[in-house]
């Protein structure tokens, strides 16, 4: 045995095998895996993964040209056995569970007006705004590729869905003035994390946060976006341009169907209370000065508006008739604050002035018609989700 050195083959075979199943199990939805503080590890087992491969793969071919000979059947079998398995450990790691491999980038970034466009108006999607030009990214299509890098009105913007949180932001691709390009690498506490090609610094998606890199601590620009459905957008922007699907990704749309629109309580059917907190429950966030709070989606949806305060600042939250569209405003108007209801009409209605007020924060008709309310960044997202990346987080649910 001591002939054949077989130390040479199996520290090989760890180094080849071992850091490549630890960090695609730190950076995956393993069981347990998305609960370790381990987002530094991460970050720096990916940097050596290859290098220790490689001198795993220096140890195994030396092993294999001066001593694999002298084993006997029964060792080559082995041997040869081990090896077969680093392959499928490869694959395993490097193309199946690789997060660019699973969620590609649209191979084509096609948009279309509201007269050519395909797809369904009742589909939800994350609306930007610039400079007179609207676009709309259909949830359904982003929750699978987990971000797309554009352009709105000459703007760069990052849009980034996760899936895994559902929630949604819009990010500025500028870091230190020059547009980078991202790169999904992965997930931790079930969110998706994302790298810039120029710093290679990893950010939390749900957050904007640098976790680790060069520029831990920083945060990308968020800009503002509305989530809605598409009809109810294009009510807004008639002339929005709408991501069309791409052909290549139509199985990998097909598998997120109804992801928009249905809960996880929906799909239990052993939970007999449907307003049970779950992890997987809707919220619907606004953070104001620093203060983060949650409201519960299913009973924000049977309340329809809501007329509440955090920190010091008066919020109207409302969600429209499609129990899909929701918004967020400051409601004051000239240092007064406002106080809002449906109509019998369901019409939105101001108690100080009887007013009336559209989706967008916009008084139609009554004394303050053309009086604007300023919008506040509403967001929906997954409880655990939320608390997780808001641990100081208010909760309403009434």
């Amino acid at each position: 045995m001591k002939k054949t050195k077989p130390s040479l083959f199996w520290w090989g075979i760890v180094l080849l095998l071992v850091p490549g199943l630890v960090h695609a199990y730190l950076l995956m939805p393993f069981p347990g895996s998305q609960d370790l503080n381990a987002i530094t590890v991460s970050y720096y087992l990916e940097k050596v993964v290859l290098p220790l491969r490689i001198a795993g793969a220096i140890l195994i071919i030396w092993y294999l040209a001066k001593y694999f000979t002298k084993n006997s059947t029964t060792g080559k079998v082995v041997k040869i056995a081990v090896l077969a398995i680093c392959v499928a450990s490869y694959y395993f790691t490097d193309v199946m569970f690789k997060a660019e491999s699973m969620f590609e980038e649209p191979q084509t970034v096609k948009f279309a007006n509201a007269i050519n466009n395909k797809v369904p108006e009742n589909f939800v999607v994350i609306g930007v705004v610039n400079n007179g030009v609207a676009k709309a990214y259909p949830v359904d299509y982003l929750a699978y590729h987990h971000k797309v890098q554009d352009n709105v009105g000459s703007l760069p913007v990052l849009v980034t869905y996760c899936s895994m949180c559902r929630t949604g932001r819009v990010y500025s691709p500028l870091i230190n003035g020059s547009r980078q390009n991202f790169r999904l690498v992965g997930a931790r506490h079930y969110n998706a994390i994302i790298e810039d090609e120029g710093t290679k610094t990893w950010w939390y998606q749900a957050t904007g946060l640098a976790a680790v890199g060069k520029l831990k601590g920083s945060h990308l620009e968020e800009l503002p976006y509305e989530q809605s459905t598409l009809a109810s957008w294009l009510d807004k922007h008639p002339a929005s341009l709408i991501l069309q699907p791409d052909k290549h990704y139509v199985s990998d749309y097909a598998d997120l169907k109804n992801y928009d629109r249905v809960q996880s309580v929906d799909r239990d059917s052993t939970l007999k209370n449907k307003d049970s907190l779950m992890r997987r429950s809707w919220m619907l966030g606004v953070i104001v000065h620093g203060q983060a709070k949650a409201y519960d989606w299913r009973r924000m949806v049977k309340k329809r508006l809501l007329n509440d305060q955090v920190a010091t600042t008066p919020v109207l939250l409302a969600i429209e008739d499609d129990s899909l569209s929701y918004h967020a405003f400051d409601s004051r108007l000239n240092g007064q604050t406002l106080h809002f209801k449906l109509d019998t009409a369901g019409n939105i209605t101001d108690q100080e002035t009887a007013s009336v007020w559209d989706w967008d924060g916009l008084a139609t008709d009554g004394k303050l018609k053309g009086s604007r309310l300023t919008k506040i960044q509403g967001y929906q997202e997954y409880w655990h989700s939320w608390k997780h990346f808001h641990p100081n987080t208010l909760f309403w649910k009434e």
